[in-house]
């Protein structure tokens, strides 16, 4: 059979299609027009690197939406799915004499973005490209939230369970720079392996107790473990055992300013609740995890020092940057970057895409029935959760 004649539904077809919209949600949220340069370092872009100008062996750079579809027409393009705070490389030193065509008057370089291998083809702590021709296994890919990588399941550390509901994943190299993240990890992400801990201490506790002469405290078994931080206490012998030794610090991270103010910690409270987790593998957490965090000033000079401040912001994952780019672009927009986007390829690889859309309907109602046969409601959160594990399997799929 012909490609032409596998060929089921037409672009117009595909445009029209609301929910397949969305899951074209990633390069709505871009400008495929205009550089994002003059923004500055913009909170989430989709991003892409160029092998044909800066290959392996040379200095990493980004492009933008805009750059890749304009200035790199015909190169060999990675695509690297989002990237937050990143400004668009195109045309400046990393690229010798050659010019960004939309915004030229740019620095040499951007200081502030981030790199890694992902700039030149390779993911995962293999450092493999992806797809890989030599890897018999071929699986998805999975994104850390924190270092941007991608990851083989087989290579997390942990188990990878299908999950229901939308997940994020941090890797185990980035859960021990942020090593906070374990002590909620063992309430709130999955899987919830935890051991008992023999140390509990108060969190609350005010000036005037705080005050409490040190043989008045109690003397409890200690197992000095803790975030490998200023606040975790100290353990000291006192008549053959070791005791807790407290202060108002180590306990709460913050100075009270009245005596009657009481300093409130979330993660002091987990930590007194005696459970630990092992901190080895990567860890899942639910979507809205985020909003668990505690955000005591202590807390939050934590997240500063360990360079992930951004969990604190909710609009900066992944799927409120694809929400946000639906609405605010709207059907319109998608269209003429869809169109746009098609127009700049051959024909089988136009009619590639096109097979790539007829799974995806074809998953879509197999999901719609499932909700049916069910008795369940199709909700907008229902959609959004499908498209969302979707987006996971398929994004880090690539022509072959």
């Amino acid at each position: 059979m012909s490609v032409n004649e596998e060929r089921t539904v037409t672009v117009q077809e595909i445009l029209e299609d609301e929910e397949l919209q969305e899951a074209y949600a990633v390069l709505a949220g871009s400008d495929p027009d205009n550089c994002s340069y003059p923004q500055g370092y913009v909170k989430r872009q989709a991003v892409f690197a160029c092998n044909t100008c800066t290959p392996r062996g040379v200095e990493p750079a980004g492009l933008c939406l805009a750059c890749t579809n304009h200035c790199h027409d015909g190169h060999d393009i990675f695509e690297l799915y989002t990237k937050r705070n990143f400004r668009c490389d195109c045309g400046n030193s990393k690229f010798g004499v050659f010019r960004c065509q939309l915004s030229p008057g740019k620095d040499r370089q951007n200081a502030k973005n981030h790199y890694n291998h992902n700039f030149h083809g390779c993911y995962c702590t293999c450092d493999r490209p992806y797809p890989d021709t030599e890897d018999q296994v071929n699986e998805d890919m999975i994104q850390c939230i924190i270092c941007e990588d991608w990851y083989h399941p087989r290579h997390l550390g942990c188990t990878v369970e299908d999950s229901e509901e939308l997940q994020e994943m941090v890797c185990e190299t980035c859960m021990n720079k942020a090593p906070f993240l374990w002590t909620y990890s063992t309430h709130i992400a999955e899987p919830p392996v935890v051991k008992v801990s023999p140390c509990k201490w108060e969190v609350e506790v005010n000036k005037e107790e705080d005050k409490e002469p040190e043989d008045k405290r109690s003397d409890e078994p200690c197992k000095n473990g803790g975030e490998g931080s200023s606040t975790s206490p100290s353990c000291q012998e006192k008549n053959g055992r070791t005791a807790c030794k407290r202060t108002h610090q180590e306990m709460t991270g913050l100075p009270v300013k009245s005596q009657d103010k009481t300093v409130y910690c979330r993660l002091r409270e987990l930590k007194t609740q005696g459970l630990e987790r092992a901190r080895e593998g990567a860890v899942f957490w639910p979507y809205h995890w985020r909003a668990t965090l505690c955000t005591c000033v202590s807390c939050k000079r934590a997240y500063v020092d360990a360079g992930v401040q951004f969990l604190l912001d909710e609009s900066d994952t992944v799927l409120a940057y694809e929400n946000r780019g639906t609405v605010e672009q709207g059907p319109a927009s998608l269209d003429s970057l869809l169109m746009s986007s098609l127009s700049t390829l051959d024909r089988v690889q136009q009619l590639e895409i096109v097979y790539q859309f007829n799974e995806m309907q074809t998953e879509l109602m197999t999901f719609l029935r499932q909700i049916a046969d069910e008795g369940k409601v199709v909700t907008a959160e229902a959609i959004h959760q499908f498209f969302g594990e979707l987006m996971s399997r398929k994004r880090r799929q690539m022509n072959s």
